[in-house]
């Protein structure tokens, strides 16, 4: 760390998503600064480092991370080269907030467990950001604490206004569904074991080739049962909600989106149209609580296992997708580390 106890933080992969991350570290959040930027993109990535004071750009990570300024590593660039990334960290010793996926495929998301738990301690934060919503914290508060009983089925919706071209139906369940997977092993503490797709009449908004909407059922180890709704081609926004139902009651978040009005014949209010808008705050707060546990030494949130799990379940889907059926998830025994 330097002197002043400010954390000198390289991003890596400056496109949408680093390039916010960028912005939130530089202007949002405390104890942080932007030490390093990193793209293929050598003109994008000079242009940020010239706006941000005591910022160097690269173009290759391993460079970046041997910059005397940088004591850690967040990665927003593709899943297919978090691995290499990963790895050249772990060599290094360095902190790691990394975006989901962890990596791409069960197989890469071992090894990079693997090579994590040859360290003796966690280095990683997985960027499951709806673990940091206001929403979904009070929902886990609520079923931790047993509330209305012990949870039997979440039923979960996620919809998106539109897709970008070239959006699959694996993608669907790669980038989409994932979080859904995330928060159901988090929210009740257990792991899917088996996944089953249904794929209803397709809207006529939808891509040719993309089956949506599509119906993803889960089943865990305790014997719970979820459902998402997914429809990434709704048309008028973004919304996700998820109802525990418990032996007791039921509870629901995702409804309220700000203000509520009635005037001049109508009612109703605002769906945000991504993302990125509904879930703002829930990045500000992941990244906020990654830099005061990287300055205070310690490693929280979700971890290298949450990163394995939720791509064998996502494998586990995409089989299930294509083929209709009924598919287990295989998961290796979970280390002592992530216990």
């Amino acid at each position: 760390m330097t002197s002043l106890g400010t954390l000198g933080v390289a991003v890596i992969g400056t496109g949408r998503m680093g390039a916010d991350h960028v912005r939130r570290i530089d202007e949002v959040i405390s104890g942080a600064r932007v030490a390093a930027v990193v793209d293929i993109d050598a003109a994008r990535v000079k242009h940020l480092a010239d706006r941000i004071e005591g910022c160097t750009a690269y173009t290759d990570p391993a460079a970046a991370m041997d910059d005397p300024g940088v004591d850690a590593v967040l990665i927003a660039s593709p899943g297919p080269a978090h691995e290499t990334t990963l790895l050249d960290a772990f060599a290094r010793d360095l902190p790691v907030l990394c975006e989901k996926p962890l990596t791409p495929d069960a197989a890469s998301a071992l090894r990079v467990l693997e090579a994590e738990r040859a360290l003796g301690h966690r280095r990683v934060q997985v960027g499951f950001m709806r673990r940091y919503d206001a929403g979904y914290r009070s929902l886990k508060i609520l079923l931790d604490q047993g509330t209305y009983g012990r949870p039997l089925m979440l039923h979960n919706k996620h919809r998106n206004a539109d897709t970008p071209p070239g959006f699959t139906n694996a993608m669907m369940i790669n980038d989409s569904v994932v979080h859904e997977i995330d928060v159901t092993r988090w929210l009740l503490d257990d792991e899917i074991t088996a996944v089953r797709v249904l794929r209803p009449s397709p809207t006529g908004n939808a891509p040719e080739g993309l089956s949506d909407p599509q119906l993803i059922l889960f089943e865990t180890a305790g014997g719970r049962v979820v459902d998402t709704e997914l429809f990434v081609n709704c048309g008028f926004g973004y919304q996700v909600s998820c109802e525990a139902v418990c032996e007791g009651g039921t509870a629901r978040i995702g409804d309220d989106h700000g203000v509520f009005s009635n005037t001049a014949g109508h009612w109703g209010g605002a769906i945000p149209p991504g993302f990125v808008e509904r879930f703002e705050e829930a990045y500000d707060r992941q990244v906020q609580r990654w830099v005061r546990a990287t300055l205070r030494g310690e490693v929280e949130g979700p971890s290298c296992w949450d990163g394995y799990a939720a791509a064998a379940v996502c494998e586990a889907g995409v089989l299930a997708q294509a083929s209709g059926e009924r598919v287990a998830v295989e998961l290796v025994e979970r280390p002592a580390l992530y216990r």
